[in-house]
This record gives C-alpha cells, structure tokens and sequence, in this order.
C-alpha cells in the first residue's frame, strides 16, 4: 500500500492472501485458423494508448501446421518487442461443426501455448462479455465493436475485425481488473 502512495510504478497490493500486480501492458488475442487478430495496448492516467494491433492472416492453401506454426512466430515476437504482462484471449463458444470447433481449438492452443512460455497473466474472456463491455450490449455486431474500440482508443481508422476483436479483449480486461470490479475475469 505504502508505494501506491508514494506514487511507485510498479504498484503491488496486498490483497489478503495474495499479490494483485497492477498491469501497465495488455494483449489481446483473438485466436483463428486462417486470421488470428492480436492487439496490445499500455495502460495510463487517461486513455489507453494503443501499440500495436493485427492480423496473423494464413492462406488457405497452407497446411494447419503452417497456420499453427506463423501464429505462434508471429505472437512470439509481438510478445518480444513490447512486452505485456497480461494476455486476455477469447474464450470457447458453441460450435454446431465439430470439426471447425477442433480447428478453432488447435489454434486456440497454439496461441495460449505461446503465451503460457512467458509466464504472464493469461485471462480467458467470453466473447458476449467482450459485447457487453466495449458496446453495452452482449449481441453487438461486429463492426458496432469495432467502431467503438476505435472510439475508445482514438484510432485514425475502423481496425479490421480481427484485430478490433483482440483489441477489445484487452479493452475489457483492463475494465475486468479494476480494484472493485464485480465480476473479474477468468484466469488460465
């Protein structure tokens, strides 16, 4: 508590039992086969400043293990250069398609696998939460999200939907983890 006050960067609140780190840099994943979106944004006293953000787009000529292999280089190196200490990525949705549901979940394990390596904070966020936070509504389109995130953090353009989704992630974890937050998000 003492260096809350006095102002420390590195804040730490001893919270009961354990230590809650106050994250300064975010990322976002929106894991995908073909176009996984990531976006990482630094926290401060007024609007979050956006980073960096994208899409790690595979042709569909490529194999799985391909598309597998760019997302993890890809996530690799966003991870390298700016550092997060905390990664929100998509949670599970219902698919009616197995085999896209096994597709999705290859990608999906690809992505926490690469972030599980760096041993960050890994929170896993329903998409209707992500709605919810960024537009208000848990049914949102997918441009309404975009076109807010750009709002949000003062971008020049809409980002691409899968990067704007990523962005989003990261958007709602930091209004997840706030000091009084109701309902916090769920750790991997």
């Amino acid at each position: 508590m003492k260096q809350r006050v006095r102002g420390s960067k590195d804040a730490v609140i001893d919270d009961a039992e354990d230590k809650v780190k106050i994250h300064k840099v975010l990322l976002g994943v929106d894991p995908s086969l073909r176009g996984t979106g990531y976006g990482v944004i630094r926290l401060g006293k007024e609007t979050p400043k956006t980073l960096a953000y994208g899409a790690i787009k595979c042709s569909t000529k490529w194999s799985r293990s391909e598309c597998l292999a760019a997302i993890t280089r890809t996530l690799r190196e966003v991870i390298q250069e700016y550092q997060p200490t905390a990664c929100a990525i998509e949670g599970l949705f219902y698919a009616q398609n197995v085999k896209t549901a096994l597709i999705m979940g290859e990608a999906r394990g690809a992505a926490l696998a690469c972030l599980a390596e760096t041993e960050m904070e890994i929170v896993e966020i329903a998409p209707r939460k992500v709605k919810q936070s960024i537009v208000g509504y848990g049914n949102a389109q997918k441009i309404a999200v975009a076109k807010m995130v750009q709002k949000m953090l003062k971008l020049d353009e809409v980002p691409e939907a899968d990067a704007a989704d990523a962005l989003a992630l990261a958007l709602t974890y930091a209004h997840l983890n706030k000091r009084f937050a109701i309902d916090p998000a769920q750790k991997i």
